[in-house]
């Protein structure tokens, strides 16, 4: 089979980001495998979305149509995407010049419903000594427990992310009642819900991550915050039972669930164990993935009680 035409579709809500925007579309021009088009979803920003307009003459520029957030806005980039594949990037991230390449070589296998790529932290300061490897999912970043080259996985993360277009066909889009809004807390999951959902619907289908698609995401500075970590932490809790609530608790933790009770327990060691031979943030690191897995089962446990008191 030959490499799918495949449309980009980048979601966008605010001008404080306008050169990210731009750097994005800019790393989806220069990809060695062209795109089909390049579409901006604007979540519900007039002013921005004429500047876009005026800016980016070759891309198509539209409104968010669904419910304000990030699903809203990828829905709407569904609706109009005309290629066999759908990719998604951040509009804080740029995409290494094969991204698209070794996405689209993922789709000779006719099995593969999904795929995404690895996605590194472009830290704007630098990264905090405190800050645990297994944690970098709380910047929208890959993190150690994920595989170290392709591999079948459970799902792919958002914003280094396909689908075949016709998997929203058969399961809908994703779910407006989970992931993020803007104003609220900074949740997720919304990519893991639907990959559930395809799973679900095709059990012989195929997701796969590919470590060579390779985006790099800005982790601006009020992200490198203890504060905003141990709120992304809890956040996440509540998206997973979320998660849980809508596709079931064994599939919706099965990976959690491995994550928790093998990568985090290695990592306070190998961390502690730095720290005895001289690296002392090697205690700090241990410290933030205690605290950091506490604030999630607390969100999840929150999260949990919350939807069985509606179902009440």
């Amino acid at each position: 089979m030959t490499p799918p035409s495949i449309s980009v579709v980048i979601c966008v809500y605010t001008e404080k980001r306008w050169r990210d925007i731009l750097a994005a579309v800019e790393s989806v021009r220069q990809q060695t495998a062209k795109s089909l088009e390049i579409i901006i979803v604007v979540d519900y920003n007039p002013a921005l979305r004429d500047r876009l307009v005026d800016a980016l003459p070759d891309v198509i520029v539209l409104e968010n149509k669904e419910a304000q957030g990030l699903s809203g806005g990828r829905n709407t980039g569904i609706s109009v995407a005309c290629g066999d594949v759908i990719a998604f990037l951040d509009d804080d991230a740029v995409a290494d010049p094969d991204w698209l390449k070794y996405l689209g070589d993922c789709y000779t296998d006719s099995a593969v419903l999904a795929a995404g790529g690895m996605t590194l932290p472009n830290w704007e300061t630098s990264r905090p000594k405190w800050f645990p490897r297994e944690f970098d999912w709380t910047v929208g970043c890959t993190y150690v427990g994920m595989p170290q080259s392709r591999a079948e996985v459970r799902n792919i993360m958002g914003g280094n992310a396909s689908y075949r277009r016709e998997v929203f066909d058969r399961v809908g889009g994703f779910r407006s009642n989970i992931g993020r809004s803007i104003g609220k807390r900074p949740m997720g999951c919304e990519e893991t819900e639907l990959c559930i959902r395809v799973r679900q619907s095709h059990p012989d289908g195929v997701l796969l991550f590919e470590n060579r698609a390779v985006i790099h995401h800005l982790v601006p500075e009020n992200r490198c915050r203890f504060s905003y970590f141990t709120s992304r932490c809890y956040a996440e809790g509540l998206s997973k039972a979320a998660v849980a609530a809508s596709v079931g608790a064994q599939d919706g933790l099965s990976s959690e669930r491995s994550h928790a009770t093998r990568t985090l327990p290695m990592g306070v060691l190998r961390n502690l164990g730095a720290a005895i031979r001289g690296d002392l943030s090697g205690g700090s690191r241990a410290a933030a993935i205690v605290i950091g897995l506490a604030f999630t089962v607390t969100g999840y446990a929150v999260g949990s009680m919350a939807f069985r008191a509606r179902r009440e």
